[in-house]
This record gives structure tokens, sequence and C-alpha cells, in this order.
């Protein structure tokens, strides 16, 4: 069976009652059981993995190859803009990665207009809230059934 490793990036944990007018009213618990439902209708299993620690972020990435890890599905969050730790372990274990956004990160304040995880993702889907995480899915799911270029 193929594997997605979903990582939700640090304060996302806080889905639901952070901030919602920026990243609306769903939990992340609600998104993470509509992802596992979508994979298992698509017979692709999901590790799915929230850390607010960098480095935790960084082991679970660096061991994804030797997981059978075929597509990382990954919300950085904050540390999109400043982890250069978690730009290098995507890089370096060569697994296509698709980064997310619930909001526009582009639209939003300056310093959240750089992503240093974008240079080394396949692709990049923002501002679509919780349907962000769904359209990154399908596009995981179209990388692995070579769909997708």
């Amino acid at each position: 069976m193929n594997k997605i490793l979903v990582i939700h990036g640090p304060n996302l944990n806080l889905l639901g009652t952070r901030e919602s007018n920026i990243y609306g009213k769903v939990t992340l618990d609600e998104i993470n059981k509509t992802l596992l439902k979508v994979a298992q209708q698509n017979d692709i299993e999901l590790i799915i993995i929230q850390s607010n620690h960098e480095g935790e972020i960084v082991d679970k990435i660096g061991r994804s190859k030797e997981g059978g890890i075929a597509v990382i599905l990954i919300n950085p969050a904050a540390y999109t803009h400043t982890s250069v730790a978690i730009r290098d372990a995507i890089a370096a274990v060569n697994i296509p990665a698709v980064e997310i956004h619930l909001s526009n990160i582009y639209a939003r304040e300056e310093f959240r207009h750089n992503s240093l995880i974008a240079p080394v993702s396949h692709g990049q889907i923002s501002g679509f809230g919780a349907e962000s995480y769904y359209l990154g899915l399908k596009a995981a799911i179209n990388l692995i059934k070579g769909e997708a270029k």
C-alpha cells in the first residue's frame, strides 16, 4: 500500500479556536478524519503527525524514505518562513512534497510571503481553508498514480 506522510506544523493543533477569521472553524481532528476517509477510498495509508517542534518534524521527514513514504503532504505553518532545517530535510530525502496552507500566505503580512519550503516542493496550495488539505491530498495521490507531473 502506498503511504503519504501528513505533517501539520506548529499551532495547527489549535485549529477551530485559533484566529477563525484567518484559519476557519474546522478543527485539526475534522481535517484528519476527512483525509483518512479520502485516503482509504484510494487505497492509500496516511501517517499523520502534528508537532510544534522543528526537530521532531525534521526527524520524521528524515526517516520517511525508510518508512516507505511515497509523498509528503506538509503544512509547515510558521516554519514555512524560517526553517532551513525542514527545507533541507525535504531536499535530502528526495520524496515529492506538496506544501499546503489554510490561508493565502501571499495576501498576509510581508514576512509570510517567502516560503523556504516551496523551492523543494513539487507544488504548493494555499488560501482555500481546509480545502487546501483535500486539494493537496488529491495532488499527492495523483503523484503516486503518475497522473501529475
